[in-house]
């Protein structure tokens, strides 16, 4: 494994979360102390700007209606002007405002100036090449950019007789103060954010060990998980995504458990059934003389016993590919024409009562050699319990959909076969009704499962494994929707069935029939022992 990975794998889950937290944390922090600071920079902009306006505004508007105090007279000199306005006007704190008169050609303009200090290193006033680049400017308001710091200004020029600028009024404003009040808040935001992540890492930690219990229980309950002990389960509380969790986990140890018990049942059961005839073909080979007709009848014993050990090898071959989803193929098949083979397959099993109590005319998708193979494997049951003589039913029939009840007459009866249009929701029924002594109400799920029998038989063991059973419901749910169902036959036996939820295509109208369906009917009984 290479280095990142280990180092991934070190890295518990509560690091992680830890880490993202604050992560995310820290780009919020950053976002809201950032955003702040803009914003507090653009309301500074917007005043100084405002306080410009309304200086050099205040100003043009003295500049056009404005007299001498001393005459009464309009101003006929520049200077004049500026010294008799600068001196009605209160500046703020780190506001200049100058007048500025031209001077020689390439010197620096005189200076008008309020009697003040201004609280910067570098005023206006005292910097001849700031102000003879703002008096030479075109603009009426920019930005000075000096080492000393940035000075932002508007003008108004005065203009002599010969359409000449011979003075200019001059607001300056010095931003830096005010930018330093923003970075002050952007830095105290920061250090709040600090603190924060800090309390955040506290808190997140605690929070994240508390909702990741469940959590490590989990891994420390599967880590002591054997083969042997399947029992421990994690203490469910509260009603959140972790006890859903550990639901969820203990839900999986009880399949886990039941898996691992059946499995060693499996075993056990298969263990004994392959035992026996391995026992019996030891036993009779031992025993073999050299009389002709002993060792004719040891070897028919022991061929016996070996096929009957081959077909409980293929019965289990056959349920372990039950878990493969390709063990069913289903395709169109006629109803009418998978009952009618089934039929005649099956009344050559044995000598009894053989009858075709209804057909389903239509179509369905169904794999018909594994329909076919369940119901012969039930009609082989039915012979083996019953007696010569004794009526066997075989048929179909299409159910509504759910609480609706069947089209036709039920396995007891004898009615016409019937037909109907597509419908949607429907389902078809293949079963096999015998006439036996039927089953004992304890066997109704035993029988089902594999090497297991029922305990109620007429006297005899039989031969079979006890797979039969369970190789019919593997078929059954095999296929979409499809189960296995069991009832007590009217007059006595038992009547097994294999239900499909399919799309049918029938031809004409379904007519319902008075039986409720076997899913739900008085019906359901107790099974017998079955093969």
């Amino acid at each position: 494994m290479s280095g990142p990975d280990r180092v991934r794998r070190r890295v518990s889950a509560r690091v992680r979360i830890l880490l993202w937290l604050l992560l995310v944390m820290t780009v919020a922090f950053s976002a809201v102390a950032t955003t702040t600071r803009s914003i507090l920079l653009r309301d500074v902009d917007s005043r100084i700007d405002g306080l410009l306006a309304q200086e050099t505004g205040e100003f043009a508007h003295f500049e056009e209606r404005g007299v001498d105090p001393a005459t009464g007279q309009p101003f006929g000199d520049a200077g004049r002007l500026l010294r008799v306005f600068l001196e009605r006007q209160y500046a703020d704190p780190d506001e200049e405002l100058l007048g500025l008169l031209a001077g020689p050609a390439g010197s620096a303009p005189a200076k008008i100036v309020q009697d003040r200090e201004i609280p910067v290193e570098l005023p206006l006033h005292r910097d001849p090449a700031g102000r003879r680049q703002i008096f030479g400017s075109t603009a009426s308001t920019g930005t000075l950019h000096r080492p000393a710091g940035d000075v932002r200004w508007a003008k108004v020029s005065v203009v002599g007789p010969g359409g000449e600028p011979e003075a200019a009024f001059v607001v300056a404003f010095h931003p830096e103060r005010e930018q330093d009040r923003a970075d002050e808040v952007f830095r105290i935001l920061l250090a709040i954010c600090g603190v924060a992540l800090l309390m955040t890492t506290g808190i997140g930690w605690v929070v994240a060990g508390r909702i990741l219990k469940p959590v490590r229980l989990v891994r420390t309950a599967a880590a002591q998980l054997t083969g042997q002990d399947l029992t421990r389960r994690i203490p469910v509380r509260g009603h959140d995504d972790i006890a859903a969790l550990a639901d969820t986990f203990n839900a999986m140890l009880d399949r886990l458990e039941r898996a691992f018990a059946a499995q060693r049942e499996f075993v056990d059961d298969a263990g004994h059934e392959l035992r026996t005839p391995i026992t019996i073909v030891r036993g009779h080979l031992e025993l073999m003389g050299d009389d002709p007709a002993e060792r004719e009848e040891t070897v028919r014993l022991v061929t016996d016993e070996l096929d009957r050990m081959s077909r409980i090898v293929e019965d289990l071959l056959l349920l372990a590919k039950a878990e493969r989803p390709d063990f069913v193929t289903p395709e169109p098949v006629q109803l009418a024409e998978l009952t009618a083979d089934v039929f005649v397959k099956a009344r050559t099993l044995g000598d009894r009562r053989w009858e075709l109590a209804e057909v389903a005319e239509g179509g369905a998708r169904l794999d018909p050699q594994r329909i076919t193979q369940a119901m012969v494997q039930l009609a082989q049951n039915a012979v083996q319990h019953t007696v010569p003589g004794q009526t066997i039913r075989i048929g179909s029939r299409v159910l509504g959909p759910s609480g609706a009840g069947p089209s036709g007459s039920g396995p007891s009866g004898s009615g016409p076969s019937v037909s109907g249009p597509s419908v949607s929701g429907a389902r078809v029924e293949l079963y096999v009704s015998d006439s036996g002594p039927g089953v004992q109400p304890q066997d109704t799920e035993v029988i089902f499962e594999r090497f297991r029998r029922g305990t109620a038989r007429r006297g005899t063991r039989g031969s079979g494994a006890g797979l039969g059973l369970s190789i019919v419901r593997a078929i059954a749910e095999g296929h979409r929707g499809g189960r296995v169902l069991l009832r007590e036959t009217e007059g006595g036996g038992a009547t097994f069935a294999l239900l499909f939820t399919l799309e049918l295509a029938l031809e004409t109208d379904l007519e319902a029939g008075p039986e409720a369906d076997l899913e739900g009917g008085p019906g359901t009984g107790p099974e017998e022992e079955r093969t």
